[in-house]
């Protein structure tokens, strides 16, 4: 085993966009060892426990490689790379993601629409109040519809049902139990009619080809006026012309996005960043003061087990799926 760490820092800074490279990496962080040493390491490599962001050409590289585990728990993060739809087999950290400070995040979302507190950063710069500009609701009793009961969308459903929310959801397949604090799951079909109902609205799903676009014109027809809508996963499952359409008619209470069309290359559509009611965070809603990187191992440590047995690994990327 070798811990590769910080090797390839250099080859990721020339490779990716210049905003990924500075989100991502140390300021002075240029890699270790010369490209030829790099090369020799991923020749020898059978598996590969990978962060983001990675090599893009590590399946070319590695002709022995048979098993790559990205840490981050969404497959989208794989497509600019060449492990996308390749003969290798990639497992993510699907469902051992940081899915308690994530959920949070989307609860802070909601609440800071709902009580009003947008408009306080408004009085500051003004320096006068408007107090019937707050226009406080209260989450109890109110519908949150949750886009993609997974891992992250069933624990923003768990905290939003012991604050009296009434929760509802979607995700691709709709049998067994409900998960704890939902009232209703639907498949993809029932979207609309959900949102429809729905006053608070987060979206935790994949991005895949079915998903890309999802909240878009009808969705944004279909919403309940004054809703609250939040971002987790990726940034091309909303529409954003759509959303800044949404906007312009006054459709949205308000909009938190922890990610946006095209965050590794730049900043958000300035209409977004510019509107006082669009909250927008550069993708840290799994941040948190205590250690979560163990999650990740967990699932790596479980498949290294299965792979050395022979046996089927867990959360192995369905290319035509899409995660």
């Amino acid at each position: 085993m070798v811990e590769a760490g910080g090797w390839f820092a250099g080859e990721i800074r020339e490779t990716w966009p210049r905003a990924t490279a500075q989100r991502y990496l140390a300021p002075n962080a240029m890699g270790r060892g010369t490209r030829a040493e790099r090369d020799a390491l991923l020749a020898e490599a059978e598996i590969a426990l990978v962060p983001f962001p990675f090599p893009l050409d590590m399946r070319a590289r590695a002709p022995r490689l048979k098993w790559v585990h990205q840490r981050p728990a969404g497959a989208s993060n794989l497509r600019a790379g060449d492990l996308w739809d390749s003969d290798i087999v990639v497992t993510t950290s699907r469902g051992y993601a940081a899915s308690l400070p994530m959920a949070e995040y989307v609860i802070a979302s909601f609440l800071h629409f709902a009580r009003g507190l947008h408009r306080a950063a408004e009085a500051r710069f003004a320096q006068m109040f408007d107090v019937g500009a707050y226009r406080p609701v209260q989450l109890a009793s109110k519908r949150a519809c949750i886009v993609g009961a997974g891992g992250i969308g069933q624990e923003v459903g768990r905290l939003a049902a012991a604050l009296g929310m009434r929760v509802v959801g979607t995700r691709r397949s709709t049998g067994g139990d409900l998960p704890a604090g939902f009232e209703e799951i639907r498949g993809p079909d029932g979207l609309y009619d959900l949102l429809g109902a729905s006053d608070f609205i987060a979206v935790c799903c994949q991005w895949t080809p079915e998903t890309e676009g999802l909240i878009g014109p009808k969705a944004f027809a279909a919403m309940k006026p004054g809703a609250v809508l939040v971002n987790v996963a990726r940034g091309e499952i909303i529409d954003e012309s759509a959303l800044i359409d949404a906007l312009a008619e006054d459709k949205l209470r308000g909009v938190a996005l922890d990610v946006y069309v095209g965050e590794f290359e730049g900043p958000p559509d300035d209409r977004l960043w510019k509107d006082p009611r669009v909250l927008i965070t550069p993708h840290v809603s799994g941040g948190a003061d205590v250690a979560v990187r163990s999650r990740f191992m967990d699932v790596f440590c479980h498949n290294l087990e299965a792979y050395l047995a022979g046996k089927p690994l867990e959360n192995v990327i369905d290319w035509a799926r899409g995660y």
